[in-house]
């Protein structure tokens, strides 16, 4: 096949994926706007059915970032930025709706906060594409506001009073600081990736890294919900909406039999291709590393499936517990986390995907090394003094609300240490010139202690900021 007939091969493939996503997107408004309009539940323009439409222009731009790395077709960027940017609105305008119903900035709980994260990382995504001409960012970034709204679906979302320790206006400064920040950070994390790609890092040394992110999702997931053989989730109160607790912070777990089990083939499934990788490392065998991305395709596929059974069953389940008796429904609004962990691990793989079936192309697309290093340091010193102004602002904050400026709760170590590594980040690029890959490693390990910080320890360490969760 001809130079030519490849490149209208191209075109057709990329406007064909134009008309589907266009389609895909009024489909699922249309369908959204008539459930509305027959069940008058809430205003058109209201909170929901704008982070609704959000969500779905948000998956459409993903789809089509996606589809710029692999045709390279500009029309599918533009179109891209362009949904990202209606998104945006749709976005903003339920932020708006939630501060006007709520007399409040959406600062209280992790809903709300993850509702000003996407918002935030939205709007720094269209600010790199434009300020830094980095058009492939948003694949990357926006799969993340996806797995941001998507969890945010099942979080709760009712407007409630604010705690007494919330009740200060240092909440609204604490926490703008803190989205601002930690949207900075996942943008410098996109672009230390990139880098990475740029700086032709191995493909095999990516496999490496997917097959490890996968390896640590199941690992969480076993580690804290695998009992005997079943997956332990949160029971959940249809008639209160709610989880049903045992006491106070301790919620019910239920077990579906046997889950357990797919879970752990699904882990080992992930570990082979990196068992794989380290032994084509020490024998230096191509073909253990051609059998390790064989291995990442299956892994993809389990996870896949993994996915929709955990969801059949956890929709409207009902199981036993090991610590009351009785039988207990499952909901997916009670499990938030497990379903985000599960699509972050799916999206991980088809980003390694990509990058394998297309490395060339992402290649051309993309600014160069130095330009992608240069960016994120920028990213980065636009990051860190917000970080220090939140862990400042949380401090001073702390003591008018209990006494004391620093108390070693989890979420304020885990916050110092995200700190920490930025410094640490700053430090050695400052004092020792540290650039590149050094550099880019740091970059990917703050984010990844920014999510456990934001995440992480409102879910598994107990502590002052517990309140954030609800």
């Amino acid at each position: 096949m001809s130079e030519a007939q490849v490149e209208r091969q191209r075109a057709a493939s990329g406007a064909t994926l134009l008309v589907l996503v266009g389609l895909g997107i009024a489909f699922a408004l249309l369908v959204a706007f008539l459930a509305a309009a027959k069940t008058h539940s809430g205003p058109i323009f209201g909170e929901a059915n704008m982070l609704y439409t959000a969500l779905v222009l948000y998956v459409g731009a993903s789809t089509l970032y996606v589809g710029y790395g692999v045709t390279g077709i500009e029309r599918q960027v533009n179109s891209a930025s362009l949904l990202t940017a209606i998104g945006f609105v749709a976005n903003t305008a339920a932020v708006a709706h939630r501060w006007s119903i709520a007399g409040r900035p959406p600062f209280s709980n992790m809903y709300e906060m993850l509702l000003s994260f996407v918002w935030t990382l939205a709007l720094m995504t269209l600010i790199a594409e434009r300020q830094y001409k980095v058009k492939i960012i948003g694949s990357i970034t926006m799969p993340i506001t996806v797995i941001s709204v998507i969890l945010m679906q099942l979080l709760p979302s009712d407007v409630r009073p604010l705690v007494p320790a919330l009740q200060s206006t240092w909440l609204q400064v604490h926490v703008t600081l803190a989205m601002l920040s930690y949207a900075a950070c996942a943008l410098s994390f996109a672009l230390a990736i990139m880098f990475l790609i740029k700086d032709n890092m191995k493909t095999e040394s990516f496999q490496a890294l997917t097959s490890a992110g996968m390896v640590a999702v199941y690992a969480a997931v076993l580690l804290t919900r695998f009992r005997a053989g079943a997956l332990a989730v949160t029971a959940y109160d249809l008639e209160g909406k709610s989880e049903v607790m045992i006491s106070r912070g301790r919620p019910l777990f239920i077990q579906i039999p046997d889950l357990g089990w797919l879970y752990l083939l699904v882990l080992l499934s992930a570990l082979a291709p990196l068992v794989l990788y380290i032994a084509g490392q020490v024998k230096k065998n191509q073909l253990l590393f051609d059998y390790a991305s064989k291995g990442m395709f299956v892994t993809l596929m389990l996870q896949a499936a993994g996915l929709a059974i955990f969801m059949a069953r956890v929709r409207t389940g009902h199981y036993g517990s090991a610590e009351a008796n009785g039988l207990y429904t499952s909901a997916l609004t009670a499990n938030p986390f497990l379903l985000a962990a599960m699509v972050g691990g799916i999206i991980i793989g088809l980003l390694y995907m990509l990058l394998l079936w297309r490395r060339e192309e992402l290649n051309r697309m993309m600014p160069s090394a130095a330009d992608l290093d240069r960016i994120t340091y920028k990213i980065i010193c636009f990051a860190f003094p917000l970080l220090t102004l939140m862990i400042a602002s949380g401090a001073y904050w702390a003591n008018q609300s209990w006494g004391t400026y620093w108390s070693w709760d989890p979420k304020e170590t885990w916050a110092a240490i995200t700190w920490l590594v930025y410094a640490g980040y700053l430090h050695m690029r400052i004092t020792r010139g540290w650039r590149g890959r050094r550099a880019a490693w740091f970059a990917i390990l703050g984010f990844c202690v920014v999510i456990f910080t934001f995440f992480g320890v409102t879910y598994l360490l107990p502590g002052l900021h517990a309140y954030a969760a609800g």
